[in-house]
Formats: C-alpha cells, sequence, structure tokens
C-alpha cells in the first residue's frame, strides 16, 4: 500500500495540471455519481424513514427562519384553534378515564391500600422463603 502511494504521488509530481484537473474532475464525477446511486437505493429501501428525515429536516430550517408578519397573521388562528382542540380532548380523556374509574369502584384510597398490600404479601413470602431456605440448611437437608 506504502509503494502505490508513493508510485501515485510520483505521477503526481509527473503530470501536468491539466491532467490532475481532469483527474480530479472525474474523480469527484465518480463520488455524485455514487452519492446519487446510494440515495436512489435509500429512497427504494425506505421512503418512509427518507420522508420523515426530510420532514424533520425542514423543520429545522424552519425553526431557524424568523417568521413573517403574514406567517404570524395565518398560522395564529390555526395554532390557537389546534391547542384549544389538543386541550378539550386531554380533558375528554381524563374525564372519560375517571369515570371508568369510578364505575369499577376504584379510587386512589383503594389502589394505594391495594399496592400496600401486595408488597406487604410480598415481603411475608420472601420472610417465608427465605426461613424455609434457612430451616433446610440448619437441619443439613
Amino acid at each position: 500500500m506504502t509503494e502505490n502511494r508513493n508510485s501515485n504521488r510520483d505521477e503526481a509530481r509527473h503530470s501536468t495540471p491539466r491532467q490532475r484537473a481532469i483527474e480530479a474532475y472525474g474523480n469527484a464525477r465518480d463520488r455524485v455519481s455514487n452519492a446519487g446511486r446510494r440515495a436512489g437505493e435509500t429512497i427504494e429501501e425506505a421512503p418512509l424513514i427518507v420522508l420523515a428525515a426530510g420532514l424533520a429536516a425542514g423543520a429545522a430550517i424552519a425553526a431557524l427562519l424568523p417568521r413573517t408578519r403574514a406567517e404570524d397573521k395565518l398560522v395564529k388562528p390555526v395554532a390557537d384553534r389546534a391547542r384549544e382542540t389538543a386541550r378539550t380532548a386531554v380533558q375528554a380523556a381524563k374525564d372519560a378515564g375517571q369515570d371508568r374509574l369510578d364505575e369499577l369502584g376504584l379510587t386512589r384510597q383503594k389502589g394505594s391500600d391495594v399496592i400496600r398490600s401486595i408488597l406487604e404479601g410480598a415481603g411475608d413470602a420472601a420472610k417465608a422463603s427465605a426461613q424455609a431456605a434457612l430451616g433446610t440448611v440448619r437441619r443439613g437437608e
């Protein structure tokens, strides 16, 4: 490999600027062609990933650009409506969930009691297991 580098350097020293420019152009053209081919393959293999990457790039660029008055005028009402709709949807989900818990008779206190009972039961089971293991070891079984 070292010999190859040395021979390339020797050739570069002996080549004309025109030859070096032609070679640089050819190398650049090959790299661009390969990059285009790889991009095409990626698009064919994973179009949704490419779409998501494009959307993310667009959002990042949009976030960096300052908003214009026209955008504020056009986007603000839509954003306000979307925000209010989301707020209403979250509240509806909370209310529906709470109603279902009430129907089942589940309260925060009952949930705490059940968890406490489970933890106490697990502790008792662990203690009984440890005592049984210790008794077996002491008896030499």
